[in-house]
């Protein structure tokens, strides 16, 4: 399978060039706007480098992998559905609506498949949650409580941070996650949002929102958290992780997606964590592959990704005016 790469701003590209080698996918180009920066990453990574959009897409290509800043997703999502490609999205979909929707249209249009990057549901921990879930196992659902903190992303990708590229701070980067896990859990999206935030941590270095606390109502009384924050020191041995917790009737559930590592003493750093359990982001793109082959619609959908985006872009909302704001719609 022939893979394009449109932009290496977002940090997990440097993952997924692996991950879509060990799945036996042949990645044949990459564009980036920053032509320095693009040809920095192919030559790291032993990739072609194309300066014209149009070169790439019109390669005979299978699929895409969207990784640039957020804001210009919608065009290079729009440059490879006409061209035929099967996308892979990263998140949030777009800065805003408007972009979000314009993603989800030009995929549908063209018939080709889109994918947004949430490798959390893939987390056999978390597949095993909603496997139980949908069960009856813990009864009718009544609360669920999400954590998704991390370092600010300064020392990876400094245009995290940067409102006009990627729609906000800390709650677009990380409400995401967890907004999607939990409609996947309760099949449906939230009927209100309300969030507060504030850039008490790191208030001299950056203008966005650094932390956030998100509370969404759900049908049937069923209400939920999300912690969003950026407040990691920013030696911390990781980037972050996700937390949840489910409570129902019947019992309660707790997840530690990234519980699976290794404390280490000494080497580079003189401490850090090293991950062993599962790749995610691997079975995430196995999936997006699978499911281009197949002519299928990928586990986590582009309308995932809509719904996942205009949460996080409500909550912004309401933390801007202080008020809850009523489910928009997608």
């Amino acid at each position: 399978m022939r893979v394009g790469i449109l932009g290496v701003a977002h940090l997990h590209v440097d993952a997924y060039i692996g991950n879509l080698r060990a799945a036996g996918a042949d990645v044949v180009g990459v564009h980036d706007r920053d032509a320095l920066r693009a040809r920095m990453w192919g030559a790291r990574y032993g990739v072609a480098v194309h300066e014209d959009v149009g070169g790439l897409v019109g390669a005979d290509l299978d699929a895409v992998v969207v990784c640039s800043e957020t804001v210009h997703h919608a065009d290079l999502v729009e440059r490879a559905a006409a061209a035929g490609c099967a996308v892979l999205c990263e998140k949030p979909l777009g800065v805003g609506p408007e972009d979000s929707a314009r993603i989800v249209a030009a995929c549908e249009r063209a018939g080709v498949p889109l994918m947004t990057a949430f490798p959390v549901r893939f987390h056999p921990a978390v597949q095993q949650l909603r496997a139980l879930v949908n069960s009856g196992g813990l009864g009718a659902l009544r609360a669920l409580n999400g954590t998704n903190q991390s370092v600010m992303p300064l020392r990876e990708r400094a245009w995290f941070a940067d409102p006009a590229l990627a729609g906000g701070g800390a709650m677009m980067d990380h409400i995401v996650h967890l907004a999607d896990v939990f409609s996947w859990l309760l099949g449906a999206a939230p009927e209100r949002v309300y969030a507060v935030g504030n850039r008490i941590v790191h208030s001299e270095v950056v203008t966005v929102e650094t932390s956030g606390l998100v509370m969404l109502d759900y049908a049937d009384g069923v209400f939920a958290s999300i912690d969003c924050s950026w407040n990691r020191p920013l030696d911390y041995p990781t980037w972050g992780g996700i937390g949840l917790s489910v409570v129902g009737d019947g019992g309660t559930v707790e997840v530690d997606a990234m519980r699976q590592r290794l404390t280490r003493f000494g080497g580079g750093p003189s401490f850090g964590w090293t991950p062993w359990g599962v790749d995610i982001n691997q079975l995430m793109i196995d999936d997006f592959l699978a499911a281009v082959r197949e002519g299928r619609e990928p586990a986590v959908t582009g309308r995932d990704g809509l719904i996942a985006t205009t949460v996080a872009l409500a909550a912004l909302e309401s933390a801007a005016s202080g008020a809850p704001v009523a489910w928009p719609g997608v």
